[in-house]
């Protein structure tokens, strides 16, 4: 173990100067907090706990390799058929560290947007107070932006975005003529713009995407990786070996 610790570092420094080309759009799905705990022995929400702070080291690394935009696959409409007191728990947990944006000096010495993408009719008054909270503290902010999919199933944002235009089309504000792919996207993620999806990173050693920004990921053909450790025992040098993935794509197209 002593010895892992001490070749790490120079493993990290060999995958960087692998590296010539960073995705400007990385997304995750984060899997592997409930099996981290049963592995562990601890209860399911300290292995909600104990992604929360990878999640943490994670806006380190991306700030430090210049990944402008980072979405995080939270919790999925799929999820709340989990056990209402796990549910309870990760929406107490979730309004934590929303509430925690607004004096996390990090956030603010990286100019970071914290904004999510999902249906809010679906999560509870508290939280959304405290998403609207930290939306609101970050929304000048355009240094890093931090997407956070709660809520969210793919399938079902781009329902919302058809029933958006519909009703537009159906209030005369556009024509069925006018309705293209660039209208689509506009209508996509509440309108916050995202751009296309570089790299789909996956832990937990599962191999599928989930219904995860489907037009943002599989519509622009983004690389994808999938590694086998739980997201609490993610390391830098995970995220590394993902980037090298997607460097070697962009290589493989000049």
């Amino acid at each position: 173990m002593i010895q892992e610790s001490l070749l790490e570092p120079l493993y990290e420094r060999f995958l960087r100067m692998q590296v010539h080309h960073i995705p400007r759009h990385i997304a995750i799905i984060m899997d592997g907090n409930r099996r981290f705990a049963r592995a562990a022995g601890i209860h399911a929400s300290e292995g909600h706990r104990a992604g929360a702070q990878k999640t943490e080291e994670m806006l380190d690394w991306a700030h430090q390799f210049g990944i402008h935009h980072l979405t995080l696959y939270t919790f999925s409409t799929e999820n709340f058929r989990r056990d209402q007191d796990e549910v309870g728990h990760l929406f107490a947990l979730f309004k934590e560290k929303f509430i925690r944006v607004l004096t996390d000096e990090r956030v603010h010495r990286y100019k970071i947007r914290v904004q999510i993408i999902g249906d809010r009719s679906l999560l509870p008054a508290d939280l959304l107070h405290a998403i609207s909270s930290a939306e609101e503290a970050t929304r000048r902010y355009s240094g890093f932006y931090l997407n956070i999919a709660l809520a969210y199933g793919g399938r079902n944002e781009i329902v919302l975005a058809a029933r958006d235009i519909l009703t537009s089309v159906r209030d005369g504000v556009i024509t069925p003529d006018a309705i293209d792919v660039e209208m689509v996207e506009s209508h996509l993620h509440g309108g916050k713009g995202l751009p296309p999806v570089d790299l789909i990173i996956r832990t937990g050693n599962d191999y599928r995407t989930s219904n995860f920004l489907p037009w943002l990921a599989n519509g622009h053909e983004s690389a994808v990786y999938f590694c086998a450790p739980y997201w609490p025992l993610f390391r830098k040098i995970d995220l590394l070996r993902a980037i090298r993935v997607y460097d070697q794509r962009m290589q493989a197209q000049q």
